[in-house]
């Protein structure tokens, strides 16, 4: 799936030269919680979120610097922090560099991106000029439409068994090796050492998940990871 699958195409944008005042009262009456900021051809300069504005002179949130943090870290951190509680234009409090996408971005990317570099939400990007958002909502959204997949074909248990075993054995975490499994009408047992709880929870997925599999009964066990070599 592609960001321009899922993407909203209504962007709600600043100008560089609006006062924080009114960004803040856009994203307030929207519910959103960051702005991009273009200039009149939609080209995107820079984005305003709430992390640029939680620290204000207006409501006694500015950042105060110790005299020994100033000595450490020199002058140029308390500058930015006093730009960023004192400036009137969104202009100078707007994150300049602003991570975007290209609309056929996959997900995964997208995803990787937010994750990366903590934010909620990215711009879309065509040729420079913002065409749409993307949100962790929109993400979730698109989720909570996917299609459901269609119950597999009845298999026995032989090659149930099969199947877990390869789905097991193919993990990249912990020891998949030791991990063994039985399968009785359809419902998979699940033996041998483990050395984390989210390991044995992993293995449990990776048997849920397989095609075919209606239960499955986790019989493994906790061991010291000196213990699973």
């Amino acid at each position: 799936m592609k960001t321009a699958d899922v993407m909203t195409d209504r962007v709600i944008s600043v100008r560089p030269d609006a006062s924080v005042a009114a960004a803040a009262k856009v994203m307030d009456e929207n519910g959103v919680s960051a702005l991009p900021v273009t200039d009149s051809e939609n080209h995107i300069l820079g984005i305003i979120s709430e992390g640029d504005l939680i620290r204000r002179i207006e409501i006694g949130t500015k950042k105060r610097h110790s005299w020994w943090l100033r000595l450490l870290t020199g002058p140029a951190p308390a500058a930015s922090d006093f730009v960023k509680s004192h400036a009137t234009k969104v202009l100078d409090v707007m994150t300049k560099d602003v991570i975007s996408v290209p609309e056929d971005a996959p997900l995964e990317e997208v995803a990787t991106l937010m994750e990366r570099y903590q934010v909620k939400r990215l711009p879309v990007v065509r040729d420079g000029k913002v065409i749409g958002i993307i949100s962790r909502a929109n993400i979730v959204r698109a989720l909570a439409n996917s299609p459901q997949p269609l119950a597999p074909l009845p298999v026995s248990d032989r090659t149930l068994q099969a199947r877990v075993t390869a789905s097991l054995k193919a993990q990249p975490f912990g020891k998949p090796w030791l991990a063994s499994a039985s399968v009785l009408d359809g419902v998979v047992t699940l033996w041998g050492p483990v050395s984390s709880e989210v390991e044995r929870q992993a293995l449990r997925v990776a048997a849920e998940t397989t095609p075919g599999v209606r239960e499955v009964k986790d019989y493994t066990m906790l061991w010291p990871t000196s213990v699973v070599t």
